[in-house]
This record gives C-alpha cells, structure tokens and sequence, in this order.
C-alpha cells in the first residue's frame, strides 16, 4: 500500500497497473475539498487523451491498480 500525505497530492504523476483506452500516465490536476478543507477526491488527466476522472484520494493508495511516478 502507497504511503500518501493528500495535501501534498497536487501535480504529483501515477502509473495505471492495468491501462485502458491508452491511459497509462496520469497527472492530479486538482483536489476537491470539503467544507472544512479536508481533500476528499482527486482529480486525474491522462496525457494521452487529456480525460479527467474523479476519484476518492484513498484508490490511489491500491498498490494493484496504482503506482507512484511514470513508469
């Protein structure tokens, strides 16, 4: 499991395990907050297609389906 500080989450690069649609690199372009400034979800580009996903900031911890950096 992925050690993750969320705050520090913002333009940070992930590696799908198991790409789609050829999205395997990925760049968190924004984090989505709550009321009391609390990240709750991310949001992921691909580079390839420029496709936005939301996603709670938790997934990204799943060594099975994410992977920190660009490999």
């Amino acid at each position: 499991m992925n050690a993750i500080n969320p705050e520090k989450l913002h333009h940070s690069k992930w590696t799908a395990v198991q790409p789609s649609h050829k999205e395997k690199h990925f760049l968190v372009t924004k984090l989505v907050r709550d009321e009391e400034e609390t990240v709750v979800e991310v949001v992921l580009e691909a580079v390839y297609t420029h496709r936005e996903t939301t996603l709670p900031w938790q997934a990204l911890k799943d060594d099975a389906t994410w992977r920190m950096g660009w490999r």
